[in-house]
């Protein structure tokens, strides 16, 4: 095996003298043409020589890579802020398997405004960032920026309601509880202008922003006048007000009184893996912290001769990295505090300042309260770093242990990398629908998940397992069969066939798994394995795991094969099975509650599909309109009384 790795790493290894000595971006493509590395490099042939000269030098996760891979193409560039730019889009358009991945350890909430409407709104929020909404935090839980916002909504009477709930209560003419006890100005019934309530929302906007001390002061003196004016009853309340603002800025440690806005960015390594913390710094307060722990591998120089080169003082590197690869997609600051510089500070301060828009400063602190504040989450990053190595200790290698034991059990040529696992739920024929999950090195790809409504199998009320695993497996490798027919046809690697002419990005299923799992026995593995060989593709394993005993079925096999049940192999596969069965009973709910939720509206004489699907996406659930009046469905377009009167007594045949 480790002779055929080695010739295969020989074959695609450029002529020498034919790799240009500019900057430039380089790609690692396996067999499948999926980018599985991506890399930069001041001259590009000195790095990628390095990858060459000697493999068994190299760290082991980075010779896996070598040898995993079948050709390697690079871009020339112009300068190493361009090599920058461009390596940061092909990680995040390729997401490599082998790269460094700088994702959070748990996705943090930010306290979201919506400025793109017309009366923007306050909410908690957890995601990718849309353009006119504007970004407070993160916060390290959801809890504390409703705590916050609570207090807040008292001086900033803004909206916090749904889309729905906003518009429902003007049709309705009233407000919502907030609006009654004062902590919503009531835009939705006209209390306040477009105007006003942006006004207030703009107020809130500076406080977050950091604009604290001016505001307090505020009010504090409309306080003084209003009780030098005998107006108690305004003083008390601006009273209360600045009790609260002065609340919300205590939840929030003051730690520098410039007003800096700053992110301070500390690691805690050793030879394996990195701590990374990060202390967000706005208006002099920190407003949130977040960290990762990733694998050392894939840190390496912008020209280095050696591989080991980047093992002999890595902190700069992941510097570089971590500035290149989390900046890209989050908001830059003023200011980033760094424990040691990039390799080329002036570049990456240039990148970061064309981002941003104005310029950036990268240092290192050396005195005073920013250095005490690094020195902080220095302490925060070594102590990630021991928590996740108490807790994780064993995954790694239980990872690794499970995937070489379904390989040695199994008998396959590799370690089952990719796998693919396949499941179909049903009440006795109906709703029949099926799950495909993909775990890639032992955990869980949420983004690969897919499911299916099942067509043919599901015809005359019956339920077929088998048809329905056979249907499933014929449309998730036709595509794949088609794509392979489509790369024969072309040339090199076929990397035009893993890329989607529509999109320009590469397809997700263009390469196979190495392990197809299905949920059942012996012939639901045959059903599978036989579409597998009418398709023509012979490289992808098929097994059965059936849930009585817990046995392995391999196609072909009398007997099926039996795993220790107390190993990590039986438990990776039980993991897989587990989660294709979870993902299709949510999805089968989800069609179940649709079709019934239609069946109890096909009673209501003329309503058809369309007033149907108007009534529901007017009040956003069913349970809501039940519980709605006749003069509210009336509301809908198309929707008279008598049919308004029909609707509740379908859904409310008790009453």
């Amino acid at each position: 095996m480790a002779d055929a790795r080695r010739s295969s790493w020989i074959s695609y290894r450029p002529a020498p003298g034919t790799i240009p000595v500019e900057p430039g971006v380089y790609k690692f493509r396996d067999g499948h043409g999926q980018v599985v590395y991506v890399g930069k490099a001041k001259s590009l042939r000195s790095r990628l020589n390095s990858y060459f000269s000697d493999v068994a030098a190299l760290h082991p996760r980075t010779r896996q890579m070598v040898t995993t891979a079948a050709g390697v193409e690079w871009t020339v560039v112009t300068t190493e802020v361009e090599a920058l730019q461009l390596e940061y889009n092909w990680i995040k358009e390729f997401d490599p398997r082998f790269n460094v991945r700088y994702r959070d350890d748990k996705s943090y909430p930010v306290l979201a405004v919506s400025l793109n409407e017309e009366y923007p709104r306050l909410f908690v929020y957890r995601g990718a960032r849309r353009k006119g909404v504007r970004y407070f935090g993160p916060y390290a839980h959801a809890w504390a920026i409703r705590e916050t916002l609570d207090l807040l909504l008292r001086v900033f009477p803004a909206r916090t309601c749904s889309a729905g709930v906003f518009k429902r209560h003007g049709q309705m003419g009233r407000p919502c509880l907030l609006g009654y006890i004062d902590k919503c100005s009531a835009p939705c019934v006209g209390r306040v202008s477009a105007a006003r309530h942006r006004r207030i929302v703009d107020d809130f906007c500076d406080f977050l922003a950091g604009k604290t001390d001016k505001m307090v002061r505020e009010l504090e003196q409309r306080m003084r006048v209003a009780a030098e004016e005998l107006d108690f009853e305004n003083a008390a309340r601006l009273r209360d007000d600045v009790a609260a603002l002065k609340r919300a800025l205590e939840k929030q440690a003051v730690v520098l009184g410039d007003g800096t806005d700053a992110d301070v960015v500390a690691f805690a390594t050793d030879d394996l893996e990195a701590s990374v913390q990060v202390f967000h710094v706005r208006g002099g307060r920190v407003r949130g912290q977040r960290g990762w722990v990733v694998d050392l591998v894939g840190v390496e120089p912008m020209g280095a001769d050696r591989p080991d080169d980047a093992a002999a003082s890595p902190l700069p590197l992941l510097v570089e990295q971590f500035l290149t690869q989390f900046y890209g997609e989050h908001q830059v600051p003023r200011e980033v505090l760094v424990p040691e510089l990039p390799p080329d500070p002036d570049q990456v301060q240039e990148w970061l300042s064309g981002l941003r828009g104005s310029a950036v400063r990268l240092r290192v602190p050396q005195r005073g309260d920013k250095k005490a504040l690094a020195e902080t989450v220095q302490r925060n990053a070594g102590e990630a770093l021991t928590q996740h190595k108490l807790k994780r200790a064993g995954d790694l290698t239980a990872r690794s242990a499970a995937l070489q034991g379904i390989q040695d059990a199994l008998e396959l040529d590799s370690a089952p990398l990719r796998i693919e696992c396949v499941d179909v739920s049903h009440v006795q024929g109906t709703d029949v629908v099926a799950s495909l999950v993909v775990f890639e090195d032992g955990l869980a790809k949420k983004s690969d998940y897919r499911h299916f409504a099942i067509r043919e199998a599901a015809g005359e009320g019956r339920s077929d397992d088998v048809a329905s695993i056979a249907e499933v497996t014929r449309r998730r490798f036709a595509r794949l069969a088609k794509e392979r027919a489509e790369r024969a046809e072309g040339e090199g690697l076929g990397v035009a066939a893993a890329i989607d002419p529509d999109t320009g990005r590469p397809r997700r299923f263009s390469y196979p798994p190495n392990l197809y799992v299905v949920d059942g026995g012996a012939p639901q593995v045959a059903a599978a394995q036989e579409v597998l060989d009418e398709l023509g593709i012979t490289d992808v394993a098929v097994i059965g795991l059936a849930k009585r005993l817990e046995e392995v079925w391999v196609p072909g096999e009398p007997d099926p094969v039996i795993m220790p049940r107390n190993s990590e192999s039986l438990y990776l596969l039980q993991r897989v099975r587990d989660e294709a069965h979870r993902f299709a009973i949510t999805y089968h709910r989800s069609k179940r509650s649709r079709r019934m939720t239609e069946s109890a509206l096909d009673s209501v004489p003329g309503l058809g599909e369309v007033r149907r699907t108007a009534l529901v996406v007017h009040f956003g659930s069913v349970a809501k309109l039940k519980q709605a009046t006749v003069a509210e469905i009336t509301q809908v377009p198309g929707i008279g009384d008598a049919t308004a009167r029909a609707v509740l007594a379908a859904l409310n045949p008790a009453e």
